[in-house]
């Protein structure tokens, strides 16, 4: 199981009342411990838990507090804003003492721009409200100290901040051991529960509880909760030990690992600490006296526990925060522990601080092992970071890749790089699964995500070996790799790169050796002749649509990575695959089965390797890329900063990169550059079908499928492969076209759907290459016409797809219907839907958002005229006064009734 389900289990059995609200990535624990409930599962006191989702984070925040002050024992599950949204009331919380858990999956806090992944901006942001705080490094650790903060919390009365790396714990699968409900209700204070229910606010005994105090004595009533805080790492210390003799691990508020005799020590929490123990077995084994202190209990902060295991021969530390507080002397963590050296006259230490991770940023051996380098300096930098380069105030410290390998002998390491929504992670969970459950193997599963999410890259990292697997970073000396989308080979992402020499690439793709041939760049072939990788292609897409699965071929290419990984024999794999496939889809019959057994099938038989020519030692260097059009600082941009992300190689890039915009703005228009061309099917336009309806573009997501209409001089300029036909319902001067962007489409087929004459059809990508370049000839030369045959009005379905969307591209879900609808506003209220008045307000005109009760001077000519003449009865109020609601809608009533009869589009309204 992965972080997120080790925390629901425990917390579900010390639950009462769970208050919910969904935020990535804490979602799945509150989404499991609500299932469990429905399904009847009794917690360790006999009973389900009650789950109640609530309309905000600041909601179940509050829900919690009510709750716990109704004597139930409470639980929420949550991150980043989010967590933040709950700190009123976590004041509250900690205050009253009332016992509780916040389960948090820790996220980055947006700042210049959104990041869902991990770092620990958010619970460092909690840590003067009065919860205290525990930390957990991977799965099995959420699954055995998670019980600690329940326990603490009911006994010593001060409520908890759980919290563990969000995605690399809360969503990396492992093989672990799970507790039993009975030994969790064992160590469980009964009393302690009994006492804290007894005093909740109840009509037979009222009491009261958050009354107004003044500045004679508040202080002093604040100061009154030190005894609570002295005696709680006691209690947790307590319920630590109880745990260890159960289960016999060693946990403990600090834990130390390395060297006795360590001169260089890293202090930290999360994750980060397992690689840390990697890189630590590395440096030990060659005689260097290297150690970590893992930080268990963060709040309340015992400085004698930290002092008690750090080695008496340690002469330089350096601290590592997961989080940046511009302008601070130092992150949280560092300044705790410098207040601790101090006050113990340890001045003599060199005390260093480092930032690492943010937004998820790998941290992978290679920058543990520039930390331990750094401290091994005479004077090592005060302050660093690490896992990027900076280049502009300097503060990286170098880093040597590829670094030694430090994962345990024998771990088997596979790589696949698959497209959001393809089924891909499905597959790899399922193999993760099929090994994990069938063999003494352990086994470790992350999937590293793309924020565009569906149509996005995913990308998997599994790990498979005979001993534990404390690894959490990416994977990049691979045995196994796999590219299950071609366009990423078209796109140059470095895949290849990353397979170990000897080591196995497959790529999923439609081609013979010769066309790979020319499809494969000049740095590729050169690894992969230089490296003896054992290249392979399978064409899983035909395969897939030949069996009748359509576009699902994650079934195929997991069988073809257990006949080519070599993780367990391939006659088990397929028996397995296919008793998987029986219990997953037998409800929807044999047809289906059968069907899911035929890609299992294929997909052992359909690899084939290709032999490597010589030539590829020293292959032919590639194209120069062609030239961007477009305005200086937007090309600049594309190539500098959007080019390399797009190729998953943002890693690669410096602070300065970056120096230009620090407050997050960029240069419009950028997606039209991107061209990802990540859909394996695209539609097809048949002018001979069409009746040039528009409803292909009116619905697509994307805007990857617009209509125009062409001068006779226009259509001689296009390219041969632009299609036309006659404008209809009559001709006329124009020709008719349908451009596709093949490049652009996603592939979901609503365009399809849509069309009442079966005038599209979806076709593999590469047959329809042609039509980029009549694409771009139509965006870049035509526009729109007057007097169009058939166009009744621009506001009407037809006529609103001869203009210019102006939200394009996007990075939504394929066949997202939000997108749409937003174009489409674009294209109906064009570029001057945004506007400024004397008051200062902003507003949306028309469309599916509301009409702002606020306006300028309605004569500016902002959006069309029928929308400006809405406010016509309104002009005694002047510029930036208050219109009513209810007259702008009188007005709005008053011109739609005008217009009824004009159009169907309008008799609709």
């Amino acid at each position: 199981m992965d972080g997120n389900t080790a925390a629901a289990h425990v917390a579900y059995a010390f639950t009462d009342v769970a208050a919910i609200y969904p935020i990535t990535p804490s979602s799945p624990m509150a989404d499991t411990v609500d299932q469990w409930s429905a399904a009847g599962l009794k917690n360790i006191f006999g009973n389900q838990v009650k789950v109640v989702e609530m309309e905000s984070e600041a909601g179940a925040a509050g829900a919690v507090h009510g709750s716990l002050g109704t004597g139930a024992i409470t639980t929420t599950f949550t991150a980043s804003q989010g967590l933040l949204l709950m700190i009123p009331n976590m004041y509250k919380i900690a205050a009253e003492q009332l016992p509780c858990v916040f389960d948090v999956s820790a996220r980055t806090v947006a700042t210049q721009s959104l990041n869902i992944f991990g770092d620990h901006s958010d619970v460092y942001a909690t840590r003067q409200t009065g919860f205290a705080m525990l930390a957990e490094s991977n799965p099995q650790e959420v699954m055995d100290l998670s019980p600690v903060a329940h326990l603490s919390a009911i006994e010593g009365r001060v409520p908890f901040v759980n919290f563990f790396d969000g995605f690399r714990t809360s969503h990396e699968i492992q093989k672990i051991e799970k507790w039993d409900y009975e030994d969790l209700k064992e160590m469980c204070n009964m009393d302690a529960v009994a006492k804290f229910r007894a005093e909740a606010l109840n009509p037979e005994h009222p009491k009261t509880r958050g009354s107004h105090e003044n500045g004679d004595v508040f202080f002093q009533h604040r100061e009154a909760c030190n005894p609570a805080y002295e005696a709680l790492p006691a209690v947790v210390k307590k319920y630590m030990d109880k745990i260890n003799e159960k289960i016999g691990t060693n946990y403990d508020l600090f834990n130390y690992y390395g060297a006795e005799d360590a001169d260089r020590v890293i202090i930290a929490m999360g994750s980060i600490c397992d690689v840390a123990e990697e890189v630590i077995d590395y440096l030990t084994a060659k005689g260097e006296k290297v150690g970590l202190v893992l930080v268990r209990l963060y709040r309340p902060w015992v400085s004698e526990a930290l002092l008690k295991v750090l080695p008496k021969t340690v002469k330089k530390i350096a601290v590592l925060d997961r989080t940046k507080e511009p302008g601070s002397l130092g992150e949280p963590l560092y300044l705790d522990v410098a207040a601790t050296l101090r006050e113990a006259g340890l001045n003599d230490i060199v005390l260093t601080g480092g930032r690492y991770g943010l937004g998820s940023k790998d941290t992978p051996p290679s920058s543990v092992f520039a930390v331990y380098t750094e401290l091994a300096k005479d004077a090592p930098k005060s302050r660093f970071t690490i896992g990027i380069v900076d280049d502009v105030t300097n503060l990286s410290l170098p880093e040597v890749k590829p670094a030694p390998i430090t994962s345990a002998p024998g771990t088997k390491e596979c790589k696949f790089w698959g497209l959001g929504g393809d089924g891909t992670v499905g597959a790899n969970k399922n193999s993760t699964k099929i090994i994990g459950d069938h063999t003494d193997k352990y086994i470790q599963a992350y999937f590293q995500y793309d924020s565009k999410k569906t149509g996005g890259v995913t990308i998997s990292h599994l790990r498979f070996g005979d001993k534990p697997i404390r690894s959490p970073y990416y994977i990049n000396q691979a045995d196994f790799v796999a590219c299950h989308n071609p366009a990423y080979i078209h796109m140059g992402m470095k895949m290849v790169q990353d397979v170990k020499p000897g080591g196995v690439f497959m790529i999923n793709c439609q081609w013979t050796d010769e066309e790979l041939d020319q499809h494969l760049n000049a740095a590729d072939k050169k690894y992969i002749a230089d490296n003896n990788i054992q290249l392979y292609t399978i064409n899983a897409i035909d395969k897939a649509i030949e069996i009748g699965m359509g576009k699902r071929t994650n079934t195929i290419l997991q069988s073809a990575f257990f006949k080519l990984a070599d993780v367990m024999p391939i006659d088990e794999a397929v028996e397995y695959m296919k008793a998987a496939a029986k219990k997953s889809y037998g409800k929807k019959g044999d047809a289906v089965v059968e069907m899911n057994w035929k890609a299992i099938d294929a997909g052992v038989d359909a690899v084939h390797k290709v032999e490597v020519p010589e030539s590829w030692h020293n292959p032919a260097p590639d194209a120069a890329p062609a030239e961007l059009k477009g305005p200086a600082p937007l090309v600049k941009m594309i190539r500098e900063v959007m080019e390399p992300i797009s190729r998953m190689d943002g890693d690669s890039l410096p602070v300065s990169a970056f120096a230009h915009n620090p407050n997050g703005e960029w240069e419009l228009g950028a997606s039209a550059y991107e061209k990802r061309g990540t859909a394996v099917m695209v539609p097809e336009w048949d002018p001979s079908k069409c009746i040039q309806c528009n409803n292909c573009a009116f619905v697509c997501s994307h805007a990857t499928i617009r209509p125009f209409c062409l001068t006779a001089d226009e259509l001689a300029k296009a390219p041969e492969s632009l299609k036309s036909a006659d404008t209809k319902p009559k001709a006329s001067e124009y020709k008719f076209t349908i451009a596709v962007s093949p490049l652009d489409c996603m592939g979901c087929g609503e365009c399809v759907t849509v069309c009442p004459t079966k005038a599209i059809e979806m076709k593999p990508q590469e047959s329809q290459s042609a039509q980029q370049a009549a694409f771009d000839y139509c965006v870049e030369n035509i526009r729109k016409k007057d007097n169009v045959p058939g166009v009744v009005s621009e506001i009407s379905v037809k006529g609103s797809q001869f203009n210019q969307p102006l939200l394009e591209f996007s990075g939504s879900c394929a066949g997202c219907a939000e997108t749409s609808y937003a174009r489409l506003i674009t294209q109906l209220f064009g570029e001057k839907m945004f506007i400024s008045n004397a008051t200062g307000y902003s507003s949306i005109w028309g469309g599916t958002a509301s009409i702002s009760p606020y306006t300028t001077n309605k004569e500016s000519g902002y959006g069309p005229a029928w929308i400006n003449s809405l406010f016509e009865d309104n002009a005694e109020h002047g510029l930036g006064m208050q219109i009513g609601y209810e007259t702008i809608r009188e007005n709005l009533i008053k011109k739609v009734v005008a217009m009824k009869g004009k159009s169907a589009e309008l008799d609709a309204v």
